[in-house]
């Protein structure tokens, strides 16, 4: 593959290599220092001139540096003449900030968005926004891929005769909905209201799920609030088993191991958007990789190829 040019940040090295092993190019060198004064600078140490230019950064923590790091790339790499630029999100935090739900607050997943596009961005790759409206947040083209393959995968290889997924929320019903097409079963939801970051409450489940096995499906877990919540109300109702999943692990506050310490939970499935530190790894938990995926969506942009294609 000719006139690609793929660079990382320091937010997940490990997943853009892996996603250029898939596409069979080499990842080239950045480099980040750091002034006295705390400012950083970025280079790229790869020719970029009228070149298709990828860049791959999640915005994980700590978020801000990330995107600072980001941004700089962007810049770099527009001022050195790159014919395209690419912006690989596997993570894209601030999409969390999609609405205006109290007085004078601000809307980071559309601040943000016009960040990276006066930065330089042409084009955004991502995977699993947190609500469809983030897509309209940019002004440039955005391939916006799920895990919902995946994780499909993963869970063909158990019996579901007697299985449902499940929904923390209606909000994210639509995408419970198509993973449970995906697998031939049934649907349900809770009826979840978020009072903060940290605090939520799922007042019922609408749907059958009681003596049923459950796949709890959300597309990130930080501190686990909402699927403890959930717990509850699935105990109440007398489920058979449950197993936990979602797109992005980021598992703060040591989530994954009380996740892990659950009884009724017999595993935790996850993709690689984010790294797993080691820390967080536990016999439950299960790390799918959508390196593939990813690149593979890389080489249909850089191709000028469909990329719906990859969910059919």
């Amino acid at each position: 593959m000719r006139d690609i040019a793929v660079f990382t940040g320091s937010a997940h090295p490990h997943m853009a290599a892996e996603i250029c092993e898939h596409l069979g190019v080499p990842l080239l060198p950045a480099k980040t220092s750091r002034f006295a004064n705390d400012c950083i600078e970025v280079q790229l140490q790869g020719n970029c001139r009228e070149r298709d230019v990828f860049l791959i950064q999640p915005l994980v923590p700590p978020v801000q540096e990330n995107l600072v790091e980001l941004l700089f790339m962007l810049d770099a790499a527009r001022g050195a003449s790159a014919g395209r630029i690419t912006v690989v999100l596997p993570h894209y935090a601030y999409a969390r900030s999609d609405k205006k739900d109290a007085p004078r607050i601000s809307i980071g997943g559309r601040l943000v968005a016009d960040l990276l596009q006066t930065a330089g961005a042409h084009r955004i790759l991502a995977m699993t926004l947190h609500s469809p409206q983030v897509h309209g947040f940019f002004s440039v083209p955005v391939d916006h891929l799920h895990a919902l393959r995946e994780l499909a995968n993963h869970f063909r290889g158990y019996d579901l005769s007697n299985t449902v997924v499940v929904s923390p929320d209606l909000g994210n019903a639509k995408e419970a909905a198509a993973f449970a097409r995906m697998l031939g079963i049934e649907v349900a939801a809770g009826a979840k209201q978020r009072y903060a970051d940290d605090k939520v409450v799922i007042s019922s489940v609408i749907g059958e799920v009681a003596d049923r096995d459950v796949i709890i499906l959300d597309d990130e877990i930080a501190k686990g609030s909402t699927v403890f919540e959930l717990l509850g109300r699935l105990r109440e109702r007398n489920t058979r088993s449950i197993r936990v999943a979602c797109t992005h692990g980021l598992f703060t506050a040591d989530a994954v191991q009380r996740l892990s310490a659950e009884k009724d939970i017999e595993e935790i499935v996850c993709t690689n958007t984010v790294p797993i530190p080691a820390a967080n790894r536990t016999d439950k938990l299960t790390v799918l990789s959508v390196a593939p995926a990813l690149a593979e969506a890389i080489r249909r942009i850089h191709n000028g190829e469909s990329v719906s294609a990859l969910f059919t």
